[in-house]
């Protein structure tokens, strides 16, 4: 099993939880952020004055995955989440060692 950390824009959020759900990942984790890359904030303009805004706001999405559906779910997060602009977000796989749904006390594969 694989867990797939994905950060996005906030725009993005609604587009990729339907592709996830379309392609047989209805259960996710979604949670709010904030963070810069490497431009390290934008600089925006109020009024007539500069400010920089060094955190910006995203989206963490997780979704564990079984090991054969990891390339299809990264590939429609990628395509959903491209805008090709600075900013787009990042993905990243970690290793799962197990997972246990505490209802049934199922464990592995089937628990996800």
């Amino acid at each position: 099993m694989k867990k797939i950390e994905a950060i996005i824009r906030p725009d993005k959020l609604n587009e990729v939880c339907i592709i996830l759900e379309k392609i047989g990942h209805p259960g996710l984790m979604i949670t709010e952020i904030q963070g810069h890359g490497k431009q390290k904030g934008i600089t925006q303009q109020w009024r007539g004055k500069e400010y920089k805004v060094s955190l910006l706001s995203k989206i963490k999405i997780e979704v564990v995955v079984k090991d054969q559906d990891l390339e299809e779910t990264v590939k429609a997060v990628r395509e959903t989440a491209y805008t090709g602009n600075i900013g787009d977000g990042k993905i990243f796989i970690h290793s799962i060692e197990d997972a246990i749904r505490i209802r049934t006390n199922e464990r592995g594969d089937i628990a996800v």
